[in-house]
């Protein structure tokens, strides 16, 4: 599961992946983005598709959540998965909705054994439906529940374990996270188990007040990169991709970027 360095696909440069131009091994979808019974979007799709491997990456699956999962969301996903045929499909290790109320945000989870084995239970529900193993990614928290039983690396490793999925282990996540709760980020990255990683994330964000938050509006910071230096030594190498999602730049810059992380990635692996 290493097919290089990739960019997760946004509008300003839909006409350059679509024309083949974009200089990237692979490009990441938003999957709700293609969800849809036809029109341009799956152009857009197939396009890409005939110039890039692609993956899906979706927000809106609920993994943590309390409702049954949406069935129709789950037949819409298969039919993007039979035309996308991704190299992995990934969502979030979170809770998105409560009844009917889709809430559009990534919401943390209380770390505790019974949260533990809920969300394990639903992954492994979703797999079995997709008929393959799906990729969890940890998010961003500002706020901690008071009830928590363990750190959320074990929270994670232990939901990957116990649903026998993978993990994308989204670098900058561990960052913001950590600089907002006072943990050290590397011995995160260190808790997790190596052969249940199969992606890294990339990211920039910014501060408000004391906090940092996961916004993907600026450049990698230094802090970032040399945790990422520290993941590839850790991990090995493991399939990279750099997100942006506002303040968006020329494509060149964003593969000048993605440049850099394949230049930590040789260092690290030849340290």
């Amino acid at each position: 599961m290493n097919p290089g360095f990739g960019l997760g696909l946004r509008p300003p440069f839909y006409a350059d992946a679509v024309a083949g131009k974009a200089s990237v091994d692979w490009l990441e979808l938003i999957s709700e983005n293609f969800m849809v019974p036809g029109g341009r979007p799956l152009e857009i799709l197939d396009s890409v598709r005939r110039n890039y491997p692609v993956a899906l990456h979706g927000v809106a699956l609920n993994l943590g959540g309390t409702d049954d999962l949406d069935l129709s969301y789950l037949k819409e996903l298969e039919d993007l998965i039979r035309r996308a045929e991704p190299l992995w499909v990934s969502d979030h290790l979170c809770w998105t909705r409560q009844g009917q109320h889709h809430l559009h945000d990534l919401l943390p989870l209380p770390y505790t054994e019974e949260v533990v084995e809920h969300v394990a239970r639903r992954i492994r529900e979703v797999q079995e439906r997709l008929g393959r193993r799906i990729l969890i990614e940890n998010v961003t928290s500002y706020l901690e529940f008071k009830h928590g039983e363990m750190p959320e690396w074990e929270f994670v490793s232990a939901v990957a374990e116990r649903a026998d999925c993978s993990i994308l282990l989204d670098v900058n996540n561990v960052f913001v996270s950590a600089h907002n709760h006072g943990f050290d980020p590397r011995r995160y990255i260190e808790a997790i188990p190596r052969a249940r990683v199969g992606q890294l994330h990339i990211a920039g964000h910014s501060a408000s007040g004391p906090l940092l938050i996961d916004t993907h509006d600026h450049p990698v910071p230094e802090p970032v990169w040399d945790l990422y230096g520290h993941a590839v030594r850790h991990f090995g190498p493991v399939a990279t991709l750099l997100e942006r999602d506002d303040a968006i730049p020329p494509l060149p810059e964003l593969v000048g970027e993605l440049g850099r992380a394949r230049a930590i990635c040789q260092a690290a692996l030849a340290a």
